[in-house]
């Protein structure tokens, strides 16, 4: 599981490496894991009803296991704490559904259109 003191560890090496504004908007990408890919479709249906953008249900570039991801983003403010509280609301869905796992998110900075 993804630590408090993980997350405050990664917003503050982010903010040295990076000029990003991370009290701003920001991309945040999230995943989900499980052998079965028809798990997988049930929970991005929920997350896109719930707001969140679906990006790609694919396998895993791994030899040994075979092993898919949901990976589903939104554009969302925020703090090690908040970041903290999403997370364990994730492995709660995951659990819910029965998936083998919420396997953690990434961030980048959101695009701007012209």
């Amino acid at each position: 599981m993804i630590t408090l003191e993980s997350l405050q560890e990664m917003f503050a090496d982010l903010e040295t490496r990076t000029s990003w504004n991370l009290e701003g908007d920001m991309l945040w990408g999230y995943f989900f894991t499980d052998p079965d890919p028809k798990k997988l479709q049930p929970v991005a249906d929920y997350l896109t009803n719930a707001g969140y953008k679906f990006v790609d249900i694919f396998l895993a570039d791994d030899d040994d296991n075979e092993i898919y991801f949901l990976h589903v983003e939104k554009i969302e403010r925020h703090t090690p704490e908040t970041l903290d509280q999403r997370n364990q609301d994730f492995y709660e869905l995951a659990s819910k559904f029965n998936l083998e796992s919420y396997d953690g998110m990434d961030v980048g900075p959101v695009e701007q259109r012209v």
